[in-house]
Order: C-alpha cells, then sequence, then structure tokens
C-alpha cells in the first residue's frame, strides 16, 4: 500500500468514517485514497474553519474523533479558531495536516511554515511522520490520544511519506479506559454535603450531556438542601421532559457573584471555577462571592455519571424521588420581533429531538431560559468564545446525526464568518434550518462599550459595531450557496417560515430581522 492507503485503512478499522477536508497539493496521495480504501466519507468544506467547526459539531454528538484534512500551516491556521473552541468542548478530534515532501522542507517554499507552532495551542497530542511503513502506526497513536485526552490531535503527514509504497494497516486501536473514581475525593464531598449549610453543583462538560448524571445531581442537590446550575457555554446540554431543568450561570461576571450568592460551597462536576471571559476593571477574575468554598468532585477528564452515582450513594439520595419543577410558559410571539421572540419560535416549532446550534451571541441567552418548555432535545453552545462555529457545527452534527434537525440560532456579525459551510450544507443535502438573528450590527460590542462608560460612542467607534452600508442580504448569499432562504420581520412570520422549513428537507435559512 501507499502510506496514504495504510493510513486511511487503519482510520477505517478503528472507526474512523468520517472525514472533513480542504485539501491542497501536499494532500493529493491522500486525495487519491479516499477512492481505494474503504470506510471513510469524505466531506468537503470551502474553508478550513468550516472544516474543523464541522469536526467539532460531529464528535460533541458522537464522542468519536472525526478526521480533518488540511493544507500545510496556512490551511491550518484558517482552521484554529473552531478547533480553539473544539479544545475547550473536549472534543475528540484527528487533525491530518498535509506537509512538504521530506527533502524539500529545507527549500523555505513559499508555503512552509512552522506547523507544529501553530498546532500545538488548539492540540492535546502533536506529532509528524517518521516514513511511509511507520505512518498507519503514528495515526493510530493520533487516535487513541483524541480519545484519551478528549482533545484534538494533530498529525503533520509529509507528502512523500504518502505517496510511498510499503505500509500497511496498523492494529485497530483500542478505545482509552476513563479514570477510575476517587474514592477519598468523594467522602470528602459528602462530608461536604451533610454538614447542613446551601451548596450548589455546578455541572459542565459531560455531565450535562446525560439525562441520568443532571437527574443524579437534581436528587443530590435536593437532600442536601442546594441547588443545580449548569456552566456556560457548555459543549452540549440535554434537555426534555423527563429531565430536571437547570439554570445557566450568566454572561457578565457581577452577575455571576449575584447568581451565586447565598450558598456557602461550590461543588464542581465537570466544570471549571467560574472565570470572568474578560478582565473588567475593580473586578476579579473569578467573580466569586466572599466565603463561597469550592470542592471539585470530577474534572474534565472524569467519568462524571460514574462519580455522581458514587456520591448520590455516599449521600443516601440515590433513591429519592426527583423534586417537581415548573417549566416555562411560552406563548406565540406577534409583532415585531426581539431575542424573545425569537427564542419562542424555534421552541413552538422545533421537532421531537432536535439539536439546536446555539451562536446568537447577543440574543444566546433567550433560547435557554426557556427551552425546558421544548421537546426534548439537546443545545450545542459557544464553547471558548471563537465566533464563527454556529454554521459548521450544525453541518458536523447533521451528518452525525441525519435522522435528527439541526436548528442554527445564529447571529448575523458571527455568521458572516463562516457562511460557506452553507454550501456544504446544500451539497450534502442536509436538514438545517439556520435563523439568523439580523440585526445588521456586533451588537454584544455595543453593550460592551456601554459597560466601559462609553455611551455615546464617536463616528469610528460607531463604525466598527455596524453591519450596515451595506447591510448583508441574507437571502441573496443563502441563495448563492444553493439553500432556499426567506426573511421574517414578525412572530407571525418567523413562525411560518419556521414550520415550513421544517416540513421540507434540506437545508433552509430563514432572516429574523430585529
Amino acid at each position: 500500500m501507499k502510506g496514504s492507503e495504510g493510513l486511511l485503512a487503519t482510520a477505517a478499522a478503528a472507526g474512523v468514517d468520517i472525514c472533513f477536508a480542504n485539501p491542497g497539493t501536499t494532500e493529493i496521495p491522500l486525495v487519491e485514497a479516499f477512492d481505494q480504501v474503504d470506510g471513510v466519507r469524505a466531506v468537503l468544506g470551502l474553508s478550513e474553519g468550516v472544516v474543523t467547526g464541522a469536526a467539532d459539531g460531529y464528535g460533541r454528538m458522537t464522542g468519536a474523533p472525526a478526521l480533518t484534512l488540511l493544507h500545510l500551516g496556512p490551511g491550518f491556521a484558517n482552521g484554529i479558531a473552531n478547533l480553539h473552541n473544539a479544545r475547550r468542548a473536549r472534543t475528540p478530534i484527528i487533525n491530518l495536516v498535509g506537509e512538504h515532501a521530506s527533502w524539500h522542507q529545507a527549500a523555505d517554499a513559499p508555503l512552509s511554515s512552522d506547523i507544529e507552532s501553530l498546532a500545538r495551542p488548539v492540540s492535546g497530542w502533536l506529532g509528524r511522520t517518521t516514513s511511509t511503513s511507520s505512518a498507519p502506526e503514528e495515526f493510530a497513536e493520533a487516535y487513541v490520544a483524541a480519545l484519551r485526552d478528549r482533545l484534538p490531535a494533530t498529525l503533520i503527514a509529509a507528502a512523500d511519506h504518502m505517496w510511498g509504497q510499503g505500509a500497511m494497516p496498523a492494529s485497530a486501536p483500542a478505545r482509552p479506559e476513563r479514570p477510575q473514581v476517587d474514592e477519598l475525593r468523594i467522602a470528602e464531598v459528602a462530608k461536604v454535603l451533610s454538614a447542613g449549610r446551601r451548596p450548589v453543583l455546578l455541572l459542565g462538560g459531560h455531565a450535562l450531556e446525560n439525562a441520568e448524571s443532571i437527574r443524579t445531581a437534581v436528587r443530590i442537590a435536593a437532600a442536601a438542601g442546594g441547588d443545580v446550575l449548569a456552566e456556560r457555554g457548555s459543549a452540549r446540554v440535554e434537555r426534555g421532559p423527563d429531565i430536571p431543568p437547570l439554570q445557566t450561570l450568566p454572561y457578565f461576571p457581577e452577575a455571576v457573584t449575584s447568581a451565586l450568592d447565598g450558598y456557602t460551597d461550590l461543588i464542581l462536576i465537570g466544570a471549571r471555577t467560574p472565570v470572568s471571559f474578560f478582565g473588567y476593571k475593580g473586578q476579579l477574575s473569578h467573580p466569586l462571592p466572599d466565603g463561597l468554598n469550592v470542592h471539585e468532585l470530577a474534572d474534565a477528564d472524569a467519568d462524571s455519571l460514574t462519580c455522581l452515582t458514587a456520591l448520590a450513594e455516599a449521600t443516601g439520595s440515590a433513591a429519592d424521588k426527583l423534586p417537581r419543577a415548573e417549566r416555562p410558559k411560552v406563548t406565540a410571539p406577534t409583532g415585531a420581533l426581539d431575542a424573545n421572540a425569537i427564542a419562542a419560535a424555534i421552541v413552538l416549532t422545533q421537532p421531537e429531538h432536535a439539536i439546536i446550534v446555539n451562536e446568537g451571541v447577543s440574543s444566546s441567552a433567550a433560547y435557554p431560559a426557556i427551552a425546558d418548555a421544548a421537546p426534548a432535545h439537546c443545545e450545542l453552545a459557544l464553547t471558548g468564545g471563537a465566533i464563527g462555529m454556529g454554521m459548521p457545527v450544525s453541518t458536523g452534527a447533521a451528518i452525525a446525526c441525519p435522522d435528527r434537525a439541526v436548528i442554527n440560532l445564529q447571529a448575523d456579525g458571527s455568521a458572516a464568518y463562516t457562511v460557506q459551510a452553507l454550501w456544504t450544507q446544500a451539497r450534502e443535502s442536509l436538514n438545517v434550518t439556520t435563523v439568523i438573528c439580523s440585526n445588521s450590527r456586533y451588537r454584544i460590542l455595543d453593550e460592551e462599550l456601554r459597560r466601559a462608560g462609553i455611551d455615546d460612542p464617536g463616528a469610528a467607534a460607531a463604525s466598527m459595531t455596524s453591519l450596515g452600508e451595506p447591510a448583508l442580504d441574507w437571502q441573496a448569499v443563502a441563495r448563492g450557496f444553493g439553500v432556499q432562504s426567506t426573511r421574517a420581520t414578525t412572530g407571525e412570520e418567523l413562525l411560518n417560515a419556521l414550520r415550513a422549513a421544517q416540513a421540507q428537507p434540506g437545508p433552509h435559512l430563514v432572516e429574523a430581522v430585529l
């Protein structure tokens, strides 16, 4: 076999069945190999940010790594923003980055770059192929690392190692086991919960992906006289009629402090100690109220459900009934649109088991505030703050779960970063409905100007928050990429547009004008 064929055969044997690709000349041996090796589907993205974001969406929904195929350092650099989000989401991804032939690398050709320096900040594992015969084993090492660390792993593949003959597929690597429960830590947290104080459990990461984790945490908190909150910007949150609703920590630091005020102990389960998104004058990086004690039950690498199950046994709450919870009432929106009206229209029209990808930015909080009124679904949020994830993550999620509707709640400013994802959705006939929150502004920056005391920004500052002059024509953009589109200015129009989109297969875009 060629090195490229041995590598792809190893990927297929390991169960890696999808490759999101934007290849170039150095990747031609791999492009050819997709026709020689069965089992790995190639999906083209028109920009590397689409490729890496789609791999993130696929991994969040399946727990399995997708493969990306990227062209040298500049191609990898174009995809870094969504790899940053994937790293924060703890998504397993295998990046295969083409490199010049080994004997050509010293010539400093125009596309030569320091790929390791680009890849290291967004990769849990980083390696290079060393020969044609070793490339399959080196891919297997990347596969194991991606699953073990639940982070992107990056393998840099020299072109001559890919076109050379003499490779054999490596044995399918076993999936690594998760770390065992720390019984001492379980006992320590159980002691805190039995002390008669007022604790709050903060769930994050993979603790929110499992309905039973959420139910177990709510039983534990109720028995201890406390509450459960969800970390903001979680990779995936499961919701449904049989899952207790959780409030999400707010965005701004002073609101986080207020939300945690009155609690004595903060128990972290797959979550980090809350941190302010940015450093603001006169405010701490960790906006915790005075006197709040922080304890970690399970870090991001631990099996949160196993840890919570053990804690429930230790606290005697395992068999407790779930407390009754009120769910929000949602009425059909009428008249002019705002963020709350858009969220209500989505909740009232989304089908059972929909996947909601939320990159609404300034409009993002409106949906989770009422989402528990919707049928069973999951929400994928912006984890790392690098905007431009919504459309690509929706694309990957739709490929991972072709039997589920995907709805992308999408800010207009961040949509412009990776709008090329619409083309991939059209080419692959994906059931994605994109709802553009169209206010023709970077509204979040308007809020940040006000927070900085700039109530009347000058012409230059105001121009940097405006997306007008010219306004983006989202219907024309969608049509140009082969996606059906419509425009809604009222609640009634938006409800009709969403119902129509769900009734027809394939991708749709709805511009919701605020």
